[in-house]
């Protein structure tokens, strides 16, 4: 086998080959590794970016209804916002804000019950350190609505639209208080 130095020298370079081979293919792994391992804060970086893109968006989105909010007409607003939430029936800030302006007109039961659509769809909603938050506005509504609702619902126990608006009372100061689904 090994007879000659020409024998020795082939033998010799084809461990060396071997070793070398072994460092890159151990290198290589421990390298890919140490790639994957930091993603966790690549990852709250990226839904923090998606977060604030989504604020963005519904800035965007929403700023007609909020311009004919301030210009004091709240039934254009409720008409461009009808459009928007048959375009976009799972976003929540339109709920939202046809709360707060039928809130604005006086319809208490029907404030009530599109605050509670959009909660239902987006908690971000009741929450203090959100940018969304509404936690303010719907406070004072369920404080409102149980004041009056609950006045009203004692003197009609047997009305059914009384009792869900009371439900939906209920199912908002429970949110406010922390409370899931």
């Amino acid at each position: 086998m090994l007879k000659d130095a020409y024998d020795k020298i082939l033998w010799s370079l084809l461990a060396v080959t071997l070793v070398a081979l072994a460092v890159v293919l151990i290198g290589h792994r421990a390298a890919g590794s140490a790639i994957k391992d930091p993603a966790g804060p690549d990852k709250a970086l990226e839904r923090e970016m998606a977060y604030q893109a989504r604020v963005e968006f519904i800035n965007k989105l929403y700023a007609p209804v909020e311009a004919l909010r301030h210009a004091e007409d709240p039934q254009g607003a409720l008409f461009k916002l009808d459009e928007l939430v048959r375009l976009y029936p799972n976003e929540a800030h339109g709920h939202i804000l046809q709360g707060e302006i039928l809130y604005g007109m006086g319809a208490l039961d029907e404030a009530l019950a599109r605050y509670v659509e959009g909660v239902r769809l987006n908690g971000d909603y009741v929450d203090k350190k959100s940018p969304l938050s509404r936690r303010g506005e719907i406070q004072k509504v369920a404080d409102e609505g149980l004041r009056v609702i609950g006045g009203r619902s004692r003197e009609n126990p047997g009305n059914r639209s009384m009792a869900e608006s009371l439900k939906n009372v209920n199912y908002l100061r429970s949110r406010l208080a922390g409370g899931c689904e």
